[in-house]
């Protein structure tokens, strides 16, 4: 692929547009789905939330300053439609994050799109206990590959806080995994 700038010239040339923006879904689609769906946490709000967020970047690419990549404003998109998503259905549903997650955790294993082992639901469990700004930043960082500065860019959050809030999570992960390998091991 070209440059990145030569490509966001391509998705603002209208001869170009429409050619340039299936390319942008067929290299974003899959991982800005995942970013979504972590944050949504289930499949068919998140094909939604997808839709949302492909809409907002079509119609937002004559606005992007360049300031950040283009990974990195597409992600804040993302994330900011799926709070969007997630605030405008609690309202509907009265449901907390807390209950969503519940649900999510009691119906992991039969979903078709889990393909994790014993120790991947451990760790789905040991995230759904962290806050959830921590959790948040954590898959950034774990399941999406970002840099910290590139987390502090999508959230607004300065890079040091996002740092803190990753390692924080990581160590209660590591505590906690450990001790439930622990208590299998001990049969305690």
């Amino acid at each position: 692929m070209t440059s990145e700038s030569d490509f966001i010239k391509r998705l603002l040339d209208q001869k170009q547009r429409e050619k340039a923006f299936k390319t942008l879904l067929d290299l974003y689609q899959k991982r800005l789905y995942w970013h979504i769906r972590k944050i949504v946490i289930t499949h068919e709000n998140a094909d939604d939330v997808l839709q949302n967020t492909f809409l907002r970047i079509y119609k937002s690419l004559a606005n992007f300053k360049q300031e950040s990549s283009l990974n990195t404003w597409m992600y804040r998109i993302a994330f900011h439609e799926s709070i969007r998503f997630l605030a405008l259905n609690k309202k509907k549903t009265f449901d907390s994050l807390h209950d969503i997650n519940n649900h999510y955790l009691n119906t992991l294993v039969t979903d078709p799109f889990f393909d994790g082992d014993e120790i991947q639901l451990k760790l789905h469990n040991i995230l759904a206990t962290l806050p959830e700004k921590d959790r948040q930043i954590f898959q950034m960082k774990y399941y999406d590959d970002l840099q910290f500065n590139e987390i502090a860019d999508v959230l607004n959050i300065n890079v040091n806080t996002i740092k803190t809030s990753y390692y924080r999570a990581a160590k209660i992960i590591k505590k906690n995994i450990q001790e439930v390998e622990l208590f299998n091991e001990t049969g305690v």
